[in-house]
């Protein structure tokens, strides 16, 4: 298909290899995306949580239950094109990672973030040979060079589907460092949304719950959850 249908014309979805990788077919006919190009993907395991979404269609295709497959339109139609646009944006974010800014009171915060935050630049600085500074404020500091360097290499690495994950998992967490370390299997999703989160809690902790702003974290949620398994199928 080159477009949304609006409503369901086939009987089933069935992941097929192709020589360049694996696609989806409904009823024989191979499904494209919005751009017109095929719908190709990098794994079986992707491919066939394309079908099972295409499946659990009924009378009209909702793309908003869809998420595997317009991960994969957005690496195919978009990141593809624009891999080093995006891969140069995800970088910079390691010169004003989240980790990296702190509190400047009150002290249990300073203490939290400290206690929290500082072992995932720990682990930076030795899996990704990367050691990112933390400062207090909000004013700009610049990190190390090398450092920086050393994390733009390896966001280099990446393929057009695993980028366009780690798009959503750096991008919604605010944090390079925290991006690596979902795609490196260093934490579960959980435990990193948390520490994406720590200054929100804590907020909540001394002024309550909004429930507005609880809603749109329940969304980021989901969608930081998704980019991790759309992280893993690519593999």
């Amino acid at each position: 298909m080159s477009t949304w249908a609006a409503k369901r014309f086939w009987k089933e979805a069935t992941a097929i290899e192709v020589e360049t990788g694996w696609t989806v077919q409904l009823d024989g006919r191979g499904v494209r995306t919005p751009a017109k190009a095929p719908l190709v993907v990098p794994t079986r395991a992707m491919a066939q949580a394309i079908a099972a979404e295409w499946d659990a269609q009924e009378d009209k295709v909702d793309p908003n239950v869809m998420p595997v497959t317009r991960s994969a339109n957005a690496a195919i139609d978009k990141v593809s094109h624009q891999f080093n646009e995006v891969a140069q944006m995800l970088a910079a974010y390691g010169d004003s990672d989240l980790l990296c800014y702190r509190a400047t009171s009150p002290q249990a915060l300073i203490d939290r973030q400290a206690a929290r935050w500082d072992p995932l630049l720990d682990w930076a600085a030795t899996a990704l040979e990367a050691r990112l500074t933390p400062v207090s404020g909000v004013i700009h500091a610049p990190q190390d060079a090398q450092a920086l360097a050393n994390l733009a290499t390896r966001v280099s690495t990446f393929t057009p589907f695993e980028l366009t994950a780690f798009h959503d998992l750096v991008s919604i967490s605010g944090s390079l460092v925290l991006g690596f370390a979902a795609t490196e299997g260093h934490m579960d999703a959980a435990a990193l949304w948390d520490l994406s989160r720590l200054d929100e809690a804590w907020q909540e902790e001394q002024w309550g719950e909004d429930e507005e702003a609880s809603a749109q974290a329940a969304l980021k949620k989901q969608a930081f959850e998704h980019a991790m398994r759309f992280f893993s199928m690519c593999r």
